[in-house]
């Protein structure tokens, strides 16, 4: 009991100033350590359900992340897009008793907005796209008990009424880099992980002429 009083009267001492306390202790180092900046992405695979075609297995798998500046273009962009992007895209449909349509694509833009994201993607494989297209993807992460959702560039979007060939027939416009509809399909069956990165500056350019309208 006496150990315990005492101790107490010690510490009544410091807190009122009457004992001097010991040295504060050194604040931490500051860290030299760079902070690893992370980037937008998207990863999952999922089966939707599509109006269009409501009782086929139509699915996607997407695993796209963000590389800035990593895809030289023309001479006005030597260091690329702040949404250049790596990654692969796969999709496959398959109608009630017909065959499986597939496509394997290479990611090259990616940008996102919360839960959100597009991308586009070019062929390199498929048994119905043209090698060398660039797909748009959507993708809107579900919140709470919401369904995730997706959009892809082909279908009921994408439709220029000028862009035909010699027999007057549609043909679907090439998609430009990160372009795609909003995400007009639900999925059913797994689902997406978006990650959102504000896109990052782009880098001096020193010399580059400044296109004019």
């Amino acid at each position: 009991m006496r150990n315990t009083t005492v101790g107490a009267t010690a510490a009544i001492a410091v807190l009122a100033g009457l004992v001097a306390a010991g040295p504060a202790p050194a604040a931490p180092a500051a860290s030299v350590e760079k902070k690893v900046t992370k980037t937008a992405s998207v990863h999952g695979e999922a089966r939707i359900s599509y109006i269009e075609s409501i009782n086929d297995d139509i699915r996607f798998t997407i695993h796209a992340e963000q590389t800035p500046f990593t895809r030289p273009l023309f001479p006005q962009l030597p260091h690329g897009l702040p949404t250049d992007a790596r990654g692969t895209l796969t999709f496959s449909h398959t109608p009630q008793g017909g065959a499986t349509g597939w496509a394997e694509a290479r990611v090259d833009c990616l940008v996102t907005s919360g839960r959100m994201a597009t991308l586009t993607a070019v062929v390199t494989k498929s048994n119905v796209e043209d090698i060398g297209a660039r797909l748009g993807i959507s993708v809107q992460q579900g919140a709470k008990d919401e369904p995730d959702r997706l959009g892809f560039s082909w279908g009921v979007v994408n439709v220029d009424p000028e862009h035909v060939d010699e027999n007057g027939r549609l043909l679907r416009p090439q998609s430009g880099t990160c372009m795609a509809a909003a995400p007009f399909t639900t999925v059913i069956k797994g689902g997406f992980k978006v990650f959102h990165a504000e896109i990052t500056k782009s880098p001096a350019q020193p010399g580059a002429a400044i296109p004019r309208g």
